[in-house]
């Protein structure tokens, strides 16, 4: 059995309280910067701002005063992956959920990852995915768990009766103003949930996939350019994308590939589960476009790499979808 995902939610909120007190304590008056002129290349408008909120970790999607846009109405499905079925952690919102959505609408099944305090929105997916016509599957549980990990692999499998696709997206994220403020127990759970979790999940994944399977692993831009106030999270997308390249390499012979997406700032409970209000209110203003991503704008990337028809030849890959952005 896996440990009780309540401990890992008490976690977290410690950890967010201790930096909270900290902000609190170095707060001061900022000018206003309010950007215009926000690009808008896609098929509708996206919001250059949100709300000022913060929400406790591990930041849950039904609460979100102004939601992510994941549901991508312009796309059309065309049966990529018809037959596949797929295993995603993190996939109860955000990016994960937008994921979950598109696989499902190219012909995919779907199981994905949360914790128990995401059933909410893990009931969430499983209905959009469901309305696309494919079956779904909430696993909920802790990906620093290597035996939940195995656990969820083979309810995957048991259910759907094989595995062809992971994705690779759980995450914590935590900021700091210096590496002094990053307590042991803080690198621990950033370093475990984003590098042991998916090191731990494609281990207990790669006994059963085969030729043509994919995995597809979530990076981040500042594990590409590096980040001043995300010193361990931006660390540990770092050693993502060398998983990605290195496991790549490894798995090349046996037909499977490996590959990863690394995002720029997207409008998902991560952030506002992290960042202040006052913050999250110009999340992805300092990227080329001026606006944090969608959901919906990373999710076909996922779709691209996941699918034979698309990238039979890609393997080892970081694919940047940033907005152009700068050090975060």
């Amino acid at each position: 059995m896996s440990r009780s995902t309540e401990a890992v939610v008490a976690k977290q909120r410690k950890i967010q309280a201790s930096q909270d007190a900290q902000d609190a304590q170095k707060r001061r008056s900022r000018p206003s910067n309010k950007v215009s002129g926000t690009a808008q290349a896609g098929t509708r408008e996206y919001p250059s701002e949100q709300p000022a909120q913060h929400l406790a970790k591990p930041g849950l999607e039904a609460q979100l005063q102004q939601k992510p846009q994941f549901e991508a109405p312009d796309y059309r499905g065309s049966g990529k992956l018809q037959g596949m079925s797929a295993l995603i952690t993190g996939g109860d919102s955000g990016i994960g959920r937008a994921v979950a959505v598109l696989f499902a609408r190219e012909g995919a099944d779907v199981a994905f990852v949360h914790l128990h305090a995401e059933d909410e929105d893990a009931r969430e997916t499983c209905r959009w995915v469901e309305r696309e016509g494919r079956e779904c599957l909430p696993i909920a549980g802790d990906v620093k768990d290597p035996e939940f990990c195995r656990r969820a692999v083979e309810e995957t499998c048991a259910r759907f009766g094989k595995l062809d696709v992971l994705v690779n997206n759980a995450a914590f994220q935590e900021h700091a103003e210096s590496l002094t403020d990053i307590t042991d127990e803080r690198f621990d759970e950033t370093l475990r949930t984003n590098v042991v979790g998916y090191f731990q999940m494609t281990r207990a994944a790669l006994p059963h996939l085969h030729r043509g399977a994919s995995i597809i692993n979530t990076g981040s831009v500042v594990g590409l350019e590096g980040s001043p106030q995300l010193l361990d999270y931006a660390t540990t997308k770092g050693a993502i994308h060398a998983f990605t390249k290195s496991l790549a390499h490894n798995l090349v012979d046996k037909g499977i590939r490996v590959n990863a997406v690394a995002p720029g700032p997207v409008w998902t409970p991560l952030n506002p589960a992290d960042k202040s209000a006052e913050q999250v209110k110009t999340f992805g203003q300092n990227t080329d476009m001026k606006r944090a991503a969608q959901p919906e704008e990373l999710s076909p990337a996922y779709v691209f790499l996941a699918a034979p028809v698309c990238s039979s030849y890609i393997t080892g890959i970081v694919l940047p979808v940033t907005g152009s952005v700068g050090a975060q």
